[in-house]
């Protein structure tokens, strides 16, 4: 029996690292990736460098890509600084085109043999970057379409596209992804690990740098690949949307003690820090740390790419005095569905530092 064919966009990502081995560890996939930056790992699939917003080039590129039978579509593009460019016209628009350039050659393609298409959302669907919403929230009935982001125009597409042919997708809407990815907008496992690498030379406990704690749910990335595996093929995933989390909850408060454990250090007290703006400053002591301990991890921008400023956004830096809305969805419809895997979030914590050690990415304390 020939192999699938699985195309992951966003290959140097979190979730496109992790589905890159989820698929390849099945054994009945062939696994092809692209990204405009290399994957730190590429778990025996093959990588092709690929910009998305090259509208001429993607043509050209995936307009050979015949036999494809999955797609998962998890490439993003943000702006710098993070939070702001997620309510402007432009990130909006780029993310859109994206998709299209990517896709509109690759149905021409591989539309014959195209099967399943995953997509990757996230609570933005529900506004959770401008404003609370209900908790939990749940999908189709929480949406909050007149909240500017790009989740839409891709729903709008992908559902367009699809009327008519044989080919499904599903619609995937993880929290707080935790995972391997080097230089990624969204990763806190490599912007805590040199946040506190910096503060342990320096003799110091690992202080909590954020506002008030904020009730949170986390994504461990191996956890989000396997629901891709399982939505690839599963009848129950044809055109659905599903909410994705480790099945618990944490506050980052509460969790700091463990996480410094994990890190070898000691809980410091709370001082209020922006490590957005702070951290930059620290990139000659990180390098001091990656000679001392011969690491491997980059320099320390292309190693936190953006992740400092989200670590302000879901550590609620800059809200002090106010009260923080827990931002929890259901997943229920995920487990009804038939995909039951959970996580312990603090196992979850604890696997990824020790992985980043391992890889000689983080120094082991």
């Amino acid at each position: 029996m020939s192999k699938k064919k699985v195309l992951i966009a966003g290959a140097s990502g979190l979730v496109g690292q992790a589905a890159m081995r989820a698929f390849a560890e099945r054994g009945d996939y062939e696994v092809v990736a692209v990204s405009r930056r290399a994957p730190f790992k590429t778990f025996g699939g093959t990588f092709i460098p690929a910009d998305l917003q090259d509208a001429a080039a993607c043509a050209e590129l995936f307009s050979g890509m015949k036999g494809i039978t999955h797609v998962v579509y998890a490439a993003l593009f943000e702006k710098p600084g993070l939070v702001e460019g997620w309510r402007e016209r432009e990130q909006i628009e780029t993310n859109a085109q994206m998709l299209r350039n990517f896709f509109e050659p690759l149905e021409r393609a591989s539309g014959d043999t195209l099967e399943h298409v995953a997509l990757l959302q996230g609570t933005k669907a529900y506004g959770v970057h401008i404003e609370p919403f209900k908790v939990p929230a749940r999908e189709n009935r929480s949406e909050r379409h007149d909240l500017p982001n790009f989740y839409w125009e891709h729903e709008g597409y992908l559902r367009d596209k699809q009327e008519g042919r044989d080919w499904h997708w599903t619609i995937f809407r993880p929290q707080i992804i935790f995972g391997l990815a080097l230089g990624a907008a969204m990763n806190l496992i490599p912007a805590i690990g040199a946040y506190a690498a910096i503060l342990r030379e320096q003799g110091k406990p690992l202080i909590y740098p954020g506002g008030p704690g904020n009730l949170l749910e986390a994504v461990d990335a191996d956890l989000m690949a396997h629901a891709l595996v399982w939505g690839a093929d599963s009848p129950a995933a044809r055109n659905e949307i599903f909410n994705v989390t480790n099945g618990d909850v944490f506050t980052w408060k509460n969790l700091w003690p463990a996480l410094a454990d994990m890190l070898g250090m000691e809980a410091g007290p709370e001082e209020p820090r922006s490590l957005g703006q702070t951290m930059p400053a620290e990139a000659a002591a990180w390098d001091r740390i990656r000679d001392k301990h011969g690491l491997v991890a980059p320099a320390l921008a292309p190693f936190v790419g953006e992740s400092f400023h989200y670590a302000d956004f879901c550590f609620a830096y800059g809200a002090e005095g106010f009260s923080i809305e827990p931002a929890v969805v259901s997943t229920i419809k995920l487990r009804q569905a038939g995909f039951h895997e959970v996580m312990d979030t603090e196992a979850m914590f604890r696997k990824w530092f020790r992985y980043f050690e391992q890889e000689k990415l983080l120094p082991k304390p």
